[in-house]
């Protein structure tokens, strides 16, 4: 029989093993998260949203998925001599205490085969993979049109 003492302990030997950043499983956030609903049948949509590291070192994501899509990736908008270009965006560092913003025209999500219907109101996963191995959950709102900001 095993003991609740030797538990505590065992767990408390494990957590000393793991590394720092693995402590704070729940610091990374995704907030006001959203997709744009595609017009009629298209292949991908675009999905905004704040990522906040409420972690006390900086993280860094480098994957995306959902179970929705087929295929998920982190992209940025520019406008380089007046020529909108999008590339994709490998890692998204993301500092101790602080939040980027994915935006129209900005850093978004690429939502590409979409593998369910979308429709306005509903909701798809989404899973941001970190440098250090964690997961990050949240859900996305399928909206026609862009949520309204907050007065300031």
């Amino acid at each position: 029989m095993i003991t609740k003492p030797f538990v505590c302990v065992l767990l408390a030997m494990c957590a000393a093993d793991a590394p720092a950043a693995a402590a704070e499983p729940s610091c990374v956030t995704v907030r006001e998260g959203w997709v744009r609903l595609p017009p009629g049948s298209a292949p991908m949509a675009a999905g905004y949203g704040v990522i906040h590291n409420g972690c006390k070192a900086p993280v860094t994501v480098v994957a995306a998925g959902s179970k929705a899509f087929g295929e998920v990736s982190l992209h940025e908008t520019t406008l380089v001599n007046g020529v909108s270009r999008m590339r994709a965006v490998e890692r998204l560092p993301i500092a101790a205490n602080a939040s980027v913003a994915l935006k129209p025209g900005g850093l978004h999500l690429m939502l590409m085969q979409p593998e369910v219907p979308l429709k306005n109101g509903g909701e798809v996963p989404l899973r941001l993979s970190l440098e250090d191995g964690r997961k990050i959950d949240a859900m996305l709102i399928i909206r026609a049109d862009a949520p309204r900001s907050p007065a300031r």
